[in-house]
């Protein structure tokens, strides 16, 4: 991959997603082992990356920053100023910031920075963890195309990714980030239906999800638009138009659209950490 050949990876506060991105990238063969340095708040957690991913960790986060190309900051949101304020007199104009914090925007984390630092915010979600994730990618003020470029290349192996205005964020949050706990509900809603007809739980879930994941699919691979592609499945008379009656008697579809518009304006009330 020729955006993060030779580049250094620092991974500062290498939780689940931070973990995820560096055994995704291992795993396609974007990076070798050598070029990543993790670090964490706790011995436990550094050992746990060196046995699982083999890549060198350290407790410093001055000395992971110092000299790496790319810095992902995958810190708590209220740990992102003492943070910065800890490395920030190592970073220069020649490294990138990549920042995975959930409700800090860009210019905050500028403001936070005592230099000129290009920087890059992502907002994936947690289908990343088995790489089908969704990842929002946008620039703050010093942020090239090819620092856009970078990032795309770093969450290439947890899925799609997409560039956005920031302005977009909150509705990113509410639809692609909070969207799978609502469709982990209709999966299980599904199968308690098919638990209701006779069918086994396990076979039930089972049928439901890849169901989901199959029309998922669909949708993606053919470029048809949602309604269409319903149509297809509906036949005159048929047993599907029934129970999408019901469906609409039940207001899933209205439900659905308040559930996203509810998450899209709770993330837009998320503060910024002082």
């Amino acid at each position: 991959m020729k955006e993060l050949a030779g580049k250094r990876i620092a991974v500062i506060g290498a939780g689940k997603m931070g973990e995820t991105l560096v055994s995704g990238l291992l795993q396609a063969g974007y990076l070798d082992r050598e070029q990543v340095v993790a670090t964490a708040a706790h011995q436990e957690r550094l050992d746990h990356l060196e046995d699982k991913l083999g890549v060198a960790t350290t407790l410093d986060n001055r000395s992971a920053a110092q000299g790496a190309d790319v810095i992902l900051l995958g810190v708590k949101p209220q740990t992102a100023r003492p943070v910065l304020a800890q490395i920030g007199d190592l970073l220069t104009t020649d490294q990138l910031l990549i920042s995975v914090l959930a409700g800090v925007k860009t210019t905050a984390l500028e403001d936070m920075l005592t230099g000129d630092v290009a920087l890059v915010r992502v907002m994936p979600n947690t289908p990343s963890l088995i790489g089908s994730g969704m990842s929002a990618i946008c620039g703050g003020r010093l942020a090239t195309s090819e620092h856009l470029e970078v990032a795309e290349a770093m969450f290439r192996p947890l899925g799609r990714s997409l560039r956005l205005d920031e302005k977009h964020f909150d509705a990113v949050t509410g639809l692609s980030a909070s969207g799978p706990a609502f469709i982990y509900v209709v999966i299980e809603a599904l199968a308690e239906g098919g638990v209701k007809v006779g069918l086994p739980r396990s076979t039930a879930i089972e049928l439901a999800a890849q169901t989901c994941l199959g029309a998922a699919g669909m949708v993606l691979e053919t470029g048809n638009h949602p309604a269409l592609l319903k149509d297809e499945v509906t036949t005159p008379a048929g047993c599907t138009v029934d129970g999408l009656l019901k469906l609409e008697e039940g207001g899933l579809r209205v439900t659905l659209i308040k559930a996203v518009v509810e998450a899209t304006s709770r993330a837009g009330e998320l503060v910024d950490p002082d």
